[in-house]
């Protein structure tokens, strides 16, 4: 016999349920960037696998995934937690002052910086770090999504060390008076979460790819997020929330 305690507390979850319409937000998304001459897809959630007979894939780089089969002719994807992206090395703030960007730091190496826009000191002093994998394809793209997990409450580390690792981009334009590399690139920013904070998430990186200079388009910025009771840690609401993004998604039925 169901308690009346359990049946208002399952109600209440109901009415915090967010993101229903995630399908039109994956639609909307593509629709969008199948305008586009090259897409870049950025996905920065990671997960360990016990199983390969049963492999668990990051919500959000499920949606990456998606996009990129449905984008085959017109993106790249990059899974970022893959790359060996070391940590950025402060140099925007020396006591010297801002050497972030400097020509000195450019990476000599023409295979990994055709282009010769690839300036970063953490690059220049790490031989195997492998930034220029994501800095090669972005500037070739005219458009870049960015896809991360929401941990708490915030971008989760590997999303934030690939931004703060691309500083360079939006100091070279700031700070150093040259041109705005990625002016004609527009952006976006997906990420999934559980109870919290995914919105102020989202609309933090617009303004953040904003500052670097990007176009963000305001339609490639959205969350989904399982509920928005903050305080729900239930092993139920962590289970359910994955039929429920697959369900608010419909990725699995539209995989092929």
């Amino acid at each position: 016999m169901i308690k009346l305690t359990d049946l208002i507390n399952e109600m209440i979850l109901q009415e915090e349920l967010v993101q229903s319409d995630a399908w039109k937000a994956i639609q909307r998304t593509i629709d969008i960037l199948k305008k586009k001459k090259k897409v870049l897809l950025l996905s920065c959630s990671n997960r360990y696998n016990w199983d390969d007979n049963n492999i668990d894939v990051p919500k959000s780089k499920m949606i990456a995934m998606y996009l990129h089969s449905q984008l085959i002719n017109n993106s790249v994807l990059i899974d970022v937690p893959e790359l060996n992206i070391v940590p950025c090395e402060g140099n925007v703030s020396r006591k010297d002052g801002n050497s972030c960007g400097v020509l000195k730091s450019m990476l000599k190496d023409k295979d990994k910086n055709p282009s010769g826009h690839h300036r970063c000191w953490a690059s220049f002093n790490n031989p195997k770090d492998e930034l220029w994998k994501v800095s090669k394809e972005l500037f070739e793209s005219d458009a870049v999504i960015f896809f991360s997990s929401i941990r708490w409450g915030q971008t989760n580390m590997y999303y934030q060390n690939l931004i703060e690792r691309l500083t360079w981009i939006e100091n070279r334009h700031t700070n150093l008076g040259e041109s705005n590399l990625v002016k004609d690139i527009q952006s976006g920013f997906i990420c999934v979460g559980q109870n919290w904070n995914g919105e102020v998430v989202s609309e933090t990186q617009k303004d953040v790819h904003k500052f670097y200079g990007f176009k963000p388009n305001k339609d490639l910025y959205w969350n989904w997020q399982y509920t928005k009771n903050v305080n729900d840690e239930t092993q139920k609401s962590y289970k359910n929330s994955y039929k429920k993004f697959i369900q608010d998604t419909k990725i699995q039925d539209n995989k092929e």
